[in-house]
């Protein structure tokens, strides 16, 4: 009798053991889902696989003027930026000090350096920005893939030229405000409603452009400029998710509203959008002027540096109606 009481305890505690193990087993496979792609495991360009021949021709329908918009803002050594970032640019005459020239020709050239952060100025954040508890999209571990002379994977060399629909949604109009203030959160009713008064539906495969009247604070008020921002929410990052953009961007430094939503992590906006979805994010996007001619939609062009490993990529895109 003793022995069956024992036994029988035993097995229990086996069960109980086997449940709790299996229950960690399920929780753990349930945790890495978030970060799996939909693209399969060896996906790397996210929401960039939505690109196709169609979506091309599709944005080229849009041209009606010719009128082409550069998105990209003027940057130099000054441009505030997100600490501890900065750079620096140095021209340099190689081999011609006081004035000497090379060959009969009497040729003369500049040269330049730069030294810098690439996270200043107009930028797309590649797939290995930002992560999760160091997991990335598409569930690539940051000790598996980062390297400190580039990544492994993710790498902006990966991203292929976006020609697709472009879209701005003028935030400016919608507060009634030259300038939205720092830590407006955009979500799902404030895109919502503004896309309705544009008259523009967002598709599958689109460029997001949110204009807020922030980069026009650059060189008046750097200190406001980095000190917070107006921006993407949470419910807002999830919602264009579901519509599958291509990518979000606006004429901020980060995107994402600052100070943060109530409860939100830091940057979560940039972990829905990266490390979940795919999503690639544009920042200091020159918009003013889209919003000034009510330019709502408009076939969208951009190509990142092709730097093997890079993380992220300075970038000019351009807008054409």
């Amino acid at each position: 009798m003793v022995l069956h009481k024992a036994l029988r305890r035993g097995a229990v505690a086996l069960s109980i053991a086997l449940g709790l193990a299996a229950s960690a087993t399920q929780a753990l496979a349930h945790a890495e889902e978030w970060c799996k792609s939909k693209y399969g495991p060896t996906d790397e360009i996210g929401a960039a696989n939505l690109l196709s021949p169609q979506l091309a021709l599709d944005a080229a329908k849009l041209v009606k003027t010719g009128k082409t918009y550069r998105l990209g803002a003027e940057t130099n050594s000054r441009s505030p930026a997100y600490p501890p970032r900065g750079w620096s640019l140095t021209v340099t005459s190689p081999g011609q000090a006081g004035g000497v020239t090379l060959g009969p020709s009497k040729t003369s050239y500049n040269d330049d350096i730069y030294a810098g952060w690439v996270g200043v100025g107009s930028q797309i954040d590649g797939l290995g920005h930002v992560g999760i508890d160091n997991v990335y999209y598409n569930c690539f571990k940051n000790s598996e893939f980062v390297q400190v002379d580039g990544l492994r994977k993710l790498g902006v060399e990966k991203i292929p030229p976006f020609v697709t629909r472009g879209v701005v949604l003028d935030m400016t109009a919608y507060y009634g405000r030259d300038v939205v203030p720092e830590g407006t959160a955009f979500n799902r009713k404030e895109i919502d409603e503004q896309a309705k008064r544009q008259g523009i539906e967002i598709r599958t495969g689109d460029v997001v452009l949110f204009h807020t009247g922030w980069l026009s604070l650059v060189g008046q008020d750097d200190k406001r400029y980095l000190a917070g921002e107006p921006g993407l929410g949470r419910e807002g990052a999830a919602y264009l998710a579901s519509k599958q953009v291509l990518a979000i961007g606006a004429d901020t430094w980060g995107l994402e509203t600052i100070p943060f939503e109530k409860d939100a992590g830091v940057f979560e906006v940039h972990q829905i959008l990266l490390a979940k979805n795919g999503i690639y994010i544009l920042e200091n996007m020159n918009t003013a002027e889209l919003a000034r001619d009510r330019a709502w939609e408009f076939m969208f062009v951009l190509s990142a540096v092709r730097v093997t490993g890079g993380v992220q990529s300075l970038v000019n895109p351009v807008a054409i109606r």
